[in-house]
């Protein structure tokens, strides 16, 4: 989709979600007798503290530049969902304000249970890469890293940093650079936020491989594929890697390595 056509279906989805809200809901003034169901453009402008004639354009598709606070006080005013909101600021190609908020929240046990019930190895990342949860196969395949009691959890940081990853990752150079990319692509949006700006500097102080693969500023979908190991008690390994993110945690990343 091009720019115009993100600004059509901005426009539109706002203008639906706007026709779906009633101002008895919101406990708004005025006759409750309308020609059309919904909010007055009036009515969720003043909610939004913006101009009708701005909310007006946007609504219409026009080519104008809405910030993101504004996007979050449209989204706050027409009370949309977590996916709902998610989609706005997609379409809009804007950062939401809240998403750290949102995306820090205690993540549900049920989640971190899905890896216990697969059997082969998978393990869960959250939004920065740490593995928050993996299952014992995951444990014996990734020494150095998922069997280890201390450390850090994190993919880049293992991948990078770990001598064992060197060892353990066939083509190791060519996968840790595809894998930067893929972490740019991924957390594009949050470059800025402290805690991976955080990572992005120690792993750029850390490993020159990393910085170099970083500075290309290469940018790849996450996707899976054939991946092979050279394990240091179990020998040869080859799986098909495939990578889910949890319907209602976008951020939260299962990924799974079938045998080949």
């Amino acid at each position: 989709m091009d720019d115009a056509g993100k600004r059509k279906a901005l426009g539109e989805f706002i203008k639906t979600q706007r026709s779906q809200l009633s101002a008895a809901e919101l406990r708004l003034g005025g006759s409750t007798r309308r020609r059309t169901p919904g909010l007055r453009r009036e009515e969720v402008a003043q909610l939004c503290d913006i101009s009708v004639t701005w909310y007006t354009w946007i609504e219409q598709g026009r080519t104008v530049s809405v910030s993101a606070a504004a996007l979050a006080r449209i989204a706050e005013a027409l009370h949309l969902s977590r996916a709902k909101r998610a989609y706005l600021f997609e379409l809009s190609g804007k950062k939401d304000p809240q998403a750290q908020d949102m995306q820090s929240e205690e993540i549900p046990e049920e989640f971190l249970a899905v890896t216990g019930n697969i059997k082969a190895p998978a393990y869960l990342l959250d939004r920065h890469w740490n593995a928050v949860s993996w299952n014992r196969a995951a444990k014996t395949l990734f020494v150095g890293w998922l069997d280890q009691k201390d450390g850090s959890k994190n993919l880049l940081e293992y991948t990078y940093c770990a001598p064992e990853a060197t060892r353990l990752i066939s083509d190791w150079e060519q996968r840790a650079s595809r894998l930067a990319a893929e972490f740019r692509a991924d957390c594009g949006m949050y470059l800025d936020e402290p805690d991976i700006a955080q990572l992005v500097a120690r792993l750029n102080s850390a490993s020159t491989a990393f910085q170099r693969a970083w500075n290309m500023h290469d940018v790849v979908e996450k996707e899976g594929g054939e991946r092979r190991f050279t394990h240091p008690t179990l020998g040869q390994l080859a799986y098909r890697q495939v990578n889910l993110r949890v319907a209602n945690r976008p951020e939260l990343k299962l990924v799974m390595l079938l045998p080949a």
